[in-house]
């Protein structure tokens, strides 16, 4: 149980602050760099999932499919942010990518 919660904080730490490093690398602008974003983080997550299963005990490596729920509910948390309902009904404030990121990490940690 400690493993999986030093890895989220791990997939949180890498993919908050990785994901602006790569995307540097890709051209796009606009609304499609919020989906690309949310791709990054759910890449991110998974690849250090594979990482931390190889250092931290008792963590099992991620499959394929966990890279493919992760990218799943990513991408479904990066939508969201452009249903105005949906942002208008969450009481506090936040930053926007966060809900992609928390995308990211459910699938994650679903599939596991």
């Amino acid at each position: 149980m400690i493993g999986y919660l030093v890895l989220v904080a791990l997939q949180i730490a890498a993919a908050w602050f990785g994901a602006p490093s790569v995307l540097k690398f890709i051209p796009l602008s606009g609304d499609p760099r919020t989906f690309i974003h949310a791709a990054v983080f759910a890449v991110i997550v998974w690849i250090v999932g594979v990482l931390g299963s190889l250092v931290l005990k008792d963590v099992r490596m991620p499959t394929t499919s966990t890279l493919a729920t992760a990218l799943i509910l990513a991408l479904i948390g990066a939508g969201l942010l452009f249903i105005p309902q949906v942002m208008a009904a969450i009481p506090f404030r936040f930053d926007r990518m966060a809900l992609p990121l928390a995308g990211a990490i459910l699938g994650y940690m679903i599939r596991r």
